[in-house]
Parts: C-alpha cells; sequence; structure tokens
C-alpha cells in the first residue's frame, strides 16, 4: 500500500512539473475572454454603433464603386 502510494505522489509531481501544453491552454483561455468581449460588445449599444459605422462604409463603398465618385 505505502509502495502504491509512494509511486502515486512521484508521478503527482511529475505531472505538476510538465509544462507541456500550457502555452495551448493560455492561447485557449484568451481567445475565450476575446471572444466573450467581442459578443459583449456587439450585443450592446457599442455594438449597434459599430454595425451602423460598418454599414455606412459598405454603402459608400458601393457607392463609389458603381458612380466612379467619393462619397459626400
Amino acid at each position: 500500500m505505502y509502495k502504491m502510494f509512494s509511486n502515486f505522489k512521484k508521478q503527482l509531481r511529475k505531472f505538476i512539473k510538465d509544462e507541456r501544453g500550457v502555452t495551448a491552454v493560455e492561447y485557449a483561455i484568451i481567445a475565450v475572454v476575446i471572444s466573450g468581449l467581442i459578443l459583449i460588445a456587439f450585443n450592446s449599444e457599442l455594438g449597434e454603433a459599430l454595425k451602423d459605422a460598418i454599414e455606412q462604409v459598405k454603402t459608400n463603398l458601393g457607392t463609389a464603386k458603381t458612380n466612379g465618385t467619393p462619397p459626400q
């Protein structure tokens, strides 16, 4: 029983010291946070303002493309 417990402690220490894959986990956490911030931004008043601004740019680009003149 003692040998099994000792082996378990040894394996646990080895697992804790192993840093492989830590960077991938950190990047995954960062991606989740950024995704959450984007969702919050686009589901708020700021999101509506951003959507309106993007729509205006899209409209102006379409007008400039078809008329050949810059929008006023």
